[in-house]
């Protein structure tokens, strides 16, 4: 009975947070035509607003749900199973401490994952005024793409379409940082985006990415610590050894809740982990990221040690903490040339100064963060591609690798 109620709970909170995600895609969508419809017409965009106010109400549900869900486990934990059944003093001292330790854990960072805003291009990956135009009036894909390559000329990007032509955000009119997508439930372009999230109505990406991690972990964590400490007043209960009190559907309940959940998290936090160690985003694991030599899924890839720095940062003591310490600035990534390319010749190494984001804390730079490629070189490839209208070179040319030291 208790296991059924169980199942139908976590089978309804899955739904719920599929519906959420499907209005989300059909409220953007329809916004969008509408706003496209309206403006051909000159007409105002007052049904449009009530769509996203209702799409904004709607997008919380799956967020208080949880939040209800948290907060009936506490009253259960702590009032009914401590203090109702724990007959120990020493025994409930110890779980208290334990339990208090794993929920703030678990709250502050999904309050954290929830509530940091996720970042965006810097107004440097904007055309200019006179650009802007430019390409809004030219209807020939090959004439805008020239107008881009030409904006880009000066901007450290290095993966391309997989036509190798420039990304470009058409609804947010600014050019895509590398590992840089745009979210269609949030209608913006979020920096090194990972995944749109209903369960903490929020884009998971570079702002954000080390809280989600920490997120499932103390999640994991606290699921693991009910199951574990329930499991025993759970059987007693079930075979009747304890007395029949309003306690005992609390702590049967408790215990089918947090095993279910343990389940789900575990596998999720485990696929993150795996992510984090090949320094790919969810994006990328399903579609490699095309740079200059073609398609490559570990072409951010730095090696384990690297990779976890540059979502945890480099001092350790932190990593534990939901407190924002990952490298770089989300707009340029180290990468590094796994295909052989017989344009490149030589590899030479120069020192540039490092560029911080804005908005966002950073710790201080590692090597990791820095840039391979010089502004230099990238604009002398820009040039290449557009005097040849191509992405290749001469198989002489030298290309020159630029990496960002720490000062």
């Amino acid at each position: 009975m208790f296991y059924t109620e169980a199942l139908y709970l976590v089978s309804w909170s899955y739904i719920i947070a599929r519906l959420t995600s499907l209005f989300h895609i059909f409220c953007y969508r329809d916004v969008t035509r509408r706003h496209s419809l309206l403006h051909s017409r000159g007409g105002k965009m007052a049904p449009t607003h009530v769509l996203r106010c209702c799409q904004r109400g709607l997008a919380w549900i799956p967020v208080i749900f949880i939040a209800l869900v948290v907060c009936w486990s506490y009253y259960a934990y702590v009032v009914e199973l401590c203090i109702f059944t724990i007959p120990s003093i020493g025994e409930q001292i110890v779980y208290l401490i334990f339990f208090h330790l794993s929920f703030v854990m678990f709250v502050w960072s999904y309050w954290k994952t929830i509530f940091t805003k996720p970042a965006n291009p810097s107004k440097e990956f904007c055309l200019p005024k006179a650009e802007k135009e430019r390409y809004e009036k030219e209807e020939r894909p090959e004439s805008q793409q020239e107008i881009l390559w030409r904006a880009a000329s000066s901007l450290p990007l290095y993966t391309r379409t997989g036509a190798g032509a420039i990304r470009y955000c058409d609804r947010c009119q600014v050019i895509k940082p590398d590992r840089c997508h745009h979210c269609s439930a949030c209608d913006m372009c979020v920096l090194k985006m990972d995944h749109h999230c209903p369960w903490v109505n929020n884009c998971v990406g570079f702002s954000n990415y080390k809280f989600f991690i920490l997120f499932l972990a103390y999640s994991l964590v606290y699921c693991l610590f009910i199951a574990a400490t329930v499991l025993q007043y759970f059987i007693k209960f079930w075979t009747n050894e304890l007395t029949d009190t309003p306690a005992k559907f609390h702590v049967l309940f408790l215990f089918f809740v947090a095993a279910m959940f343990c389940i789900s998290i575990l596998s999720l936090f485990s696929y993150h982990l795996w992510l984090v160690g090949k320094n790919r985003s969810t994006i990328e694991a399903f579609r490699a990221p095309v740079f200059r030599t073609g398609s490559d899924k570990n072409g951010f890839s730095l090696g384990f040690r690297k990779n976890i720095a540059q979502v945890f940062g480099d001092q350790k003591k932190y990593w534990l903490l939901p407190v924002f310490t990952s490298q770089g600035d989300g707009l340029t990534f180290p990468t590094r040339l796994v295909n052989t390319d017989v344009e490149q010749a030589t590899v030479t190494l120069q020192s540039e100064p490092s560029k911080s984001a804005a908005d966002i804390t950073v710790s201080p730079l590692s090597e990791s963060q820095n840039r391979l490629l010089s502004n230099e070189q990238h604009a002398n490839n820009i040039g290449d591609h557009l005097a040849n209208d191509t992405l290749k070179s001469a198989e002489s040319e030298t290309i020159t690798i630029s990496m960002e030291s720490e000062s």
